[in-house]
């Protein structure tokens, strides 16, 4: 997919789009690996989100989210809870009657203390629960109130246990042998976790599929690292984005670094009559280089009958939106390197010394894993985790059946908001 690159949502790592690891004190423990965001809250420490290392598929996952199951029933038999309105634009000091809807709306769900604070100001305590609510619910933990988290509040609360309850059926589907070591990619949290022997390693955010280029559900496996490698445009690419992108700016493959081939033999751009058919003809290759190439420093391959795959990216900024689904299906890694050696680390010869050799010298090297490693693709809208969190993300490809309403049509407004970024070559479909 050729990409224009969108402004920045989210200033923070927005892994709070996926609160399911430790607290910070976990993340210093050695052997714990992770590129996340510092949790900052004013507020007593039973009001935040605790990070477990507890994999999203475990049989301990499936024993909480059924817990939550029957919270949520409760929930519903009392009546739910009342919608939010007004309330977008409140922060610390805020006053009015959507403050203390906003107050009621997180006591339901035990994101606020119904004795914490004073009853009409948005305080501390306010901003702490906001920020233990988006953590939840895979929005930038800004502790303060945005279209997007009064969206997700104004979920009624039978559509989130019919999430629930959706879920728990595809949790269970995963109640097998799934191995000692393998990858998790859920699609609707754009997040990757490498689990070992029952606990998460290393969770990474991810860029995930466009709603119109769906990353596939899938059982597969990591085979192969390539590292600095080049990108062969697929046909699909080149006939909905490459063309068209020719047509408008001439010198599009040039600056991209894209080469064009006829029988093996490169030929100039200014050959082509890009306003007909005839660009469908020839292979387009783009040269290796972290700075430009849409596949950074590193792909990995996981044999499948979609032709997708995972991999780096030259776009890092994306790994800081709530909005991560931007590819053509394959799945693109914040801080890959760690990921990468995790892969390696039972192939001879492939320490992190000799991942930061291969990758910083350039050249195209091969790494073969000793051991293949499973990789499952899947789709978790709404999880629990053994300390009693529960998660909800939106289901971006519809594919729940309860219309869970969409929250990240609403955006959330940042510092951050940056100009917007030179268009790249995204890969994916191939």
């Amino acid at each position: 997919m050729l990409k224009t690159a969108r402004p920045t949502r989210s200033l923070a790592f927005a892994l709070a789009a996926a609160t399911l690891l430790a607290g910070p004190a976990l993340a210093r423990e050695p052997g714990f690996a992770q590129a996340e965001w510092a949790q900052d809250y004013s507020s007593p420490s039973t009001m935040q989100v605790t990070r477990s290392s507890t994999p999203i598929l475990s049989p301990q996952t499936i024993a909480a989210t059924e817990a939550m199951v029957e919270k949520y029933r409760a929930i519903v038999a009392r009546g739910g809870w009342q919608p939010v309105s007004g309330a977008a634009g409140l922060r610390v000091g805020s006053r009015g009657p959507a403050v203390a809807a906003v107050r009621q709306r997180l006591i339901v769900t035990g994101d606020l203390d119904a004795n914490a604070g004073g009853a009409g100001v948005y305080d501390s305590y306010v901003a702490a629960g906001v920020k233990r609510f988006q953590a939840r619910h895979g929005l930038s933990q800004t502790g303060q109130m945005s279209p997007a988290t009064q969206a997700a509040m104004n979920v009624p609360a039978d559509i989130r246990l019919r999430q629930l309850e959706t879920n728990v059926i595809r949790l269970r589907s995963y109640s097998g042998d799934l191995g000692r070591r393998f990858v998790i990619t859920n699609i609707p949290a754009a997040l990757v976790q490498t689990v070992e022997n029952g606990q998460v390693v290393t969770l990474h955010a991810a860029g995930v599929g466009k709603i119109d280029r769906q990353s596939p559900i899938m059982n597969t496996k990591a085979v192969e690292i390539n590292f600095n490698p080049t990108w062969t445009v697929p046909a699909s690419i080149v006939k909905k984005d490459l063309i068209p992108k020719m047509q408008k700016d001439p010198n599009y493959l040039t600056d991209n670094k894209i080469r064009i081939l006829s029988g093996g033999q490169e030929i100039s751009p200014r050959q082509v009559n890009w306003n007909s058919d005839e660009g469908t003809r020839y292979t387009y290759r783009q040269d290796s280089g972290a700075d430009f190439n849409s596949m950074g420093v590193v792909r990995i391959n996981i044999p499948n009958p979609y032709g997708v795959f995972m991999h780096d990216t030259n776009s890092r900024g994306v790994f800081g939106d709530d909005f991560r689904f931007i590819s053509s299906g394959c799945v693109r890694l914040q801080n890959v390197r760690e990921y990468i050696t995790w892969l390696l680390k039972e192939t001879p010869g492939w320490d992190r010394a000799a991942v930061e050799r291969a990758v910083e010298g350039g050249q195209r090297i091969d790494a073969r894993l000793a051991q293949p490693v499973p990789v499952y693709w899947t789709y978790i809208t709404a999880w629990a985790t053994p300390e009693g969190t529960v998660q909800f993300r939106d289901d971006i490809y519809k594919r729940d059946g309860v219309n869970v309403p969409s929250t990240l049509e609403a955006p959330t407004p940042v510092a951050s908001a940056a100009a917007t970024q030179p268009e790249t070559f995204e890969p994916g479909d191939e």
